[in-house]
């Protein structure tokens, strides 16, 4: 509670704080700085890949040396990632160029901190980007899409499929069936050492409703928010028949590992589905080629993008570059955005980290196994509504999910209490 406290507490401080700083990024400034002094923009980036500084600075310095200018990159922990943007900018030491996520626009965007984009993207751009729809969010754009079709899919291993004579499922029953027939004690010795499904419930960041949670409301029929985004709605029918069938997974059916609560969803795939004690589990699609062709080559694993049950969905964020409003040089900024995001960048970052195409003149760069999944379930896999208190709503319910996967809270109870915070707060934004 304290640290949603204190988020609450520090976007509180930022509308104060930023009358006084929009002014700054209002003055004109040249495309480059007077003649023997460079220009300087700073760029804030979550880890995207595993090791990104290396990837990314022969990017930046190709940009340095055309235009005569200094760029410092940040990587900033996913963990961190908000609040460090909220203490920033009330400090007047945000960067010029910076990295958000659908949560993270409603309070920058309705604070004056993101510059609308729209004036600045001529036809091509539009027709350019593939993404570029989904960047249009409260009467602007207020970002270019960097990462992108890169959705939560849900892997199975074949040989324990084979082994119980089970083919990948197609329904919730498929699977819930499945996950308890593969849960067992394969060794004798009274304890399971073969799980279901290896689902993590120990993040401490509301990141793993990413898989945990969005997909499989979805499926259900239900939704984040009502449509006029002033009240939540994962409470309702659809959003208890989501919590009872994750919680019943593992206090009914017994098929999620006893440490689940402990581990994160990320930590599931490496130490217990990829060493092939797991039939399922839920992770980023990426991970494919990133985590487990690399350390399992042996693990004989597939994927499915969603399961049904009234409807199919899983979570593909849309994460966006964007352009601070207090950034010192706006035109040399947008600039950098549009080296970061072109082609000849975005080939050279995914040779090292496999992701979709960014932009139509991108060659597609990454797990030949994706790319039928990428093409042709576009529908099926979708970002987040950007919607206001996202961070704060979101982070609220993670915590009370995992109250419901620890036994500390029904199902309808957790949903009741995360709604009731979430509702609370927009209501004060009606007043």
């Amino acid at each position: 509670m304290k640290k949603f406290k204190k988020i609450f507490a520090l976007f509180l401080l930022v509308a104060v704080a930023f009358g006084t700083l929009a002014g700054c990024g209002n003055k004109k400034t040249s495309q480059s700085g007077a003649k023997g002094k460079k220009e300087h923009i700073t760029v804030w980036l979550p880890p995207i890949g595993e090791n990104d500084k290396p990837v990314w600075e022969p990017i930046l310095k190709e940009f340095e040396e055309k235009n005569n200018c200094e760029i410092s990159l940040e990587i900033i922990p996913w963990e961190t990632y908000p609040e460090k943007y909220a203490t920033a900018i009330a400090a007047g030491k945000g960067p010029d160029v910076g990295y958000m996520y659908a949560e993270m626009f409603p309070q920058f965007i309705s604070m004056g901190a993101v510059e609308d984009l729209t004036k600045k993207l001529s036809k091509e751009d539009y027709e350019k980007y593939i993404y570029i729809n989904d960047a249009k969010e409260m009467g602007g754009i207020y970002g270019l899409p960097i990462e992108a079709a890169n959705p939560a899919v849900l892997y199975y291993n074949k040989d324990i499929l084979d082994k119980i004579g089970e083919k990948p499922p197609v329904t919730w029953e498929d699977f819930r069936r499945i996950a308890k027939k593969a849960t067992k004690d394969t060794n004798g010795d009274g304890k399971i050492d073969q799980w279901g499904f290896a689902q993590g419930w120990g993040a401490k960041f509301f990141g793993d409703l990413n898989w945990n949670w969005y997909g499989f409301l979805w499926q259900a029929g239900g939704e984040l928010y009502n449509d006029d985004l002033k009240t939540v709605k994962f409470n309702n029918e659809a959003g208890v028949q989501t919590a009872q069938f994750l919680h019943d997974l593992k206090f009914v059916d017994k098929v999620i590992p006893e440490n689940a609560i402990s581990q994160t969803n990320k930590e599931m795939l490496q130490t217990t589905f990829g060493t092939g004690n797991a039939a399922f589990c839920i992770y980023l699609s990426s991970a494919s080629s990133e985590i487990l062709d690399k350390s399992f080559p042996n693990l004989k694993y597939g994927f499915i993008t969603s399961l049904q049950n009234k409807d199919k969905g899983t979570f593909a964020s849309v994460d966006q570059l964007t352009l601070m409003s207090s950034a010192k040089n706006k035109d040399l900024s947008f600039k950098l955005m549009k080296h970061m995001l072109s082609a000849e960048s975005m080939t050279k970052f995914h040779k090292y980290h496999p992701r979709a195409p960014i932009t139509k003149d991108e060659p597609y760069q990454g797990d030949p196994k994706l790319k039928e999944m990428i093409e042709k379930d576009k529908g099926v896999y979708r970002p987040l509504k950007v919607a206001p208190h996202g961070v704060e709503v979101y982070e609220y319910l993670w915590k009370q999910l995992q109250k419901m996967m620890n036994g500390q809270a029904a199902p309808k109870e957790a949903l009741d209490e995360a709604a009731r915070y979430a509702n609370d707060l927009l209501k004060k934004d009606a007043k």
